[in-house]
């Protein structure tokens, strides 16, 4: 079987860089996934969320859940960048994460470049056209 086993629950174990993005979803993995994904130290998930009014801790609690292996998230909300609410702010750092807000290609590459440094980094990355 070429490729990681892939789960049914929409999450590939591993971490792996993000080969491309775009036409409403991503690469990795020798996979491609429609839609927005976290990138987190377990693996890449699908992520429910269509537009940066979805980010909330609730759509992040899976990040959080891994808060211990995770320094710095850095947030891709589509094609512009857009202000991220003080309440979640304060809520990634009450778990110790760092945030930095890109659009999403920028936040794709840069995690590329962290992640392969070793870094203890996430990428919550909305989806673009």
């Amino acid at each position: 079987m070429a490729g990681p086993e892939r789960q049914h629950d929409g999450f590939v174990p591993g971490r792996y860089p993000i080969d491309a993005y775009g036409a409403g979803g991503f690469r990795f993995a020798e996979m491609s996934h429609r839609g927005s994904i976290l990138a987190l130290p377990s693996g890449v998930r699908a992520w429910e969320v269509t537009e940066p009014a979805g980010i909330t801790p609730a759509s992040l609690r899976p990040l959080v859940e891994e808060a211990g292996g995770i320094d710095l998230l850095l947030l891709g909300t589509g094609a512009d960048i857009v202000f991220v609410p003080d309440t979640l702010r304060r809520f990634l750092k009450e778990a110790g994460i760092g945030l930095d807000v890109m659009q999403t290609g920028a936040a794709a590459r840069t995690y590329n470049i962290l992640m392969a440094e070793n870094r203890k980094v996430a990428a919550a990355l909305i989806a673009v056209p």
